[in-house]
């Protein structure tokens, strides 16, 4: 008796799946999208059209499709392409190579060395979107980061594997602030995503905030504004997967993305390009699901491997702070330092804004006693901040509220703790000291029989 499998055989004809074609045609160019038809490609395929004026290739990447078009996104500008161009598929994966060499490296969006000190030896091959881990797999946050930075160490206590976003509008201070991350915390190794941002910013950042030593231990995969917005995406991808490769190795990582905006920026470019609606701020839907997902790439590793603590710069345009790029962060990250143009320009740097920034993990980092001082810390600038016009124009009158009173004494001290020259480093016991005893100051007026001086 023939198997039901035979039984359809024998009724059903044979389904025929259409041939996979080497090759297809460019059929449209609007704008930075290429329409290909006659090829089929998954999304993320690496493609190369031909140039036909020079007899040469553009890469490009398969961004989406509609019926029997694809629509690619080139690397570069399509300057030659033509109607009829001839389109290959070159690889159907996004794939990066790495290995131990990168340490001391500049790197494009594609992994090619841009620091003039010859090719790479790559060990190992990954895909560019990682592996996901298991959230019951990870390890816990409970190991304290020494940043360096007194109002950070104390009012902010950051932890090995954290995810935290620097929040601005731009010439606040974001790029110093993560400068002075970047020398003052110690990590095996620094993996640095400069994205979307000017160009000279990547020789800067090298050689006056890394230095030699600095650069030893670092990674740096630069993607400038002036790429095509896929080049900047893979940069981002790249920079994750780099610390990742790290920390699977059981190093602690510290990774620096700036900026997370930038990034944003890019897919929406991609998302409208390829008809994608625009929502919030012209953002399409896509964007507010790129950004979790890139961020939950970070953090604790699995139980007995290391840890990648981020650093995420992210631009509040016109100093909005709700601001769709803003909000999402906010929401997705585990704390923020949020950085106030009011403090920048009265020179008060690093400019952090106590009364929007939160660490989340803090009360698990520090024992009670230094979370009690740290949050009396906080009410008290806090106090003062709102407060301020009516101390400056002198409508207060003394006595009215004692902790305003204790606020305006110590004003000065709450500053020092606060400020920071961009080349001084305070460990953490240093920086808990001076809490404590300015706290202890407040202890002592406010205790019965304490006196202002």
């Amino acid at each position: 008796m023939l198997d039901f499998a035979t039984q359809v055989d024998d009724f059903i004809p044979h389904l025929q799946a259409p041939e996979v074609s080497t090759s297809g045609k460019l059929v449209r160019v609007v704008g930075l999208t290429l329409e290909a038809k006659g090829i089929i490609a998954p999304l993320g395929a690496h493609c190369q059209v031909e140039n036909i004026d020079l007899g040469t290739y553009i890469d490009a990447e398969v961004v989406g499709f509609h019926d029997d078009l694809l629509y690619l996104m080139p690397y570069t500008e399509p300057g030659g392409v033509g109607p009829g161009a001839r389109v290959w598929v070159r690889s159907h994966h996004s794939k990066a190579s790495l290995g131990r060499d990168l340490l001391g490296r500049v790197i494009d969006g594609l992994g090619q060395p841009i620091d003039g000190k010859g090719p790479i030896d790559y060990s190992d091959q990954l895909g560019l979107e990682g592996l996901s881990i298991n959230p019951m797999e990870r390890g816990p946050i409970n190991k304290i980061l020494d940043t360096g930075i007194k109002a950070i160490n104390t009012c902010l206590t950051i932890g090995q594997g954290q995810r935290v976003g620097l929040i601005a509008g731009s010439g606040v201070g974001k790029s110093v602030l993560l400068g002075m991350l970047t020398r003052n915390t110690e990590a095996d190794v620094v993996v640095i995503g400069l994205i979307g941002e000017r160009g000279r910013e990547v020789q800067e950042f090298i050689h006056q905030i890394l230095g030699d030593k600095g650069m030893s231990k670092a990674v740096v995969i630069a993607a400038p504004a002036n790429v095509s917005p896929v080049l900047r995406l893979k940069a981002t991808n790249l920079t994750h997967l780099i610390a990742e490769y790290f920390r699977d190795r059981g190093q602690n990582v510290l990774m620096l993305c700036d900026s997370l905006t930038r990034v944003a920026h890019a897919q929406r470019e991609i998302g409208l390009a390829i008809g994608e609606p625009p929502t919030a701020k012209g953002y399409p839907p896509s964007v507010f699901a790129l950004l979790p997902r890139l961020i939950e790439r970070a953090g604790v590793g699995r139980k007995g491997f290391g840890s990648i603590t981020a650093m995420y710069t992210v631009l509040a345009e016109g100093d909005d702070r709700s601001d769709p790029i803003v909000d999402i962060a906010r929401a997705s990250l585990d704390g923020q330092v949020m950085l106030s143009r009011q403090l920048a320009d009265a020179a008060h740097y690093p400019a952090i804004d106590l009364a929007g920034s939160i660490s989340r993990v803090m009360n698990n980092l520090v024992p009670a006693k230094l979370l009690t001082s740290a949050n009396r810390f906080r009410r008290m600038w806090t106090l003062y901040q709102q407060n301020e016009d009516l101390i400056q124009v002198g409508a207060y009158e003394a006595g009215t509220n004692p902790d305003l009173d204790e606020a305006i004494r110590l004003r000065p001290a709450m500053e020092a703790l606060l400020q920071q020259g961009s080349d001084a480093s305070v460990n953490m016991e240093h920086s808990q000291k001076i809490m404590l005893q300015l706290t202890g100051q407040l202890d002592q007026a406010q205790a019965p029989g304490g006196h202002n001086p």
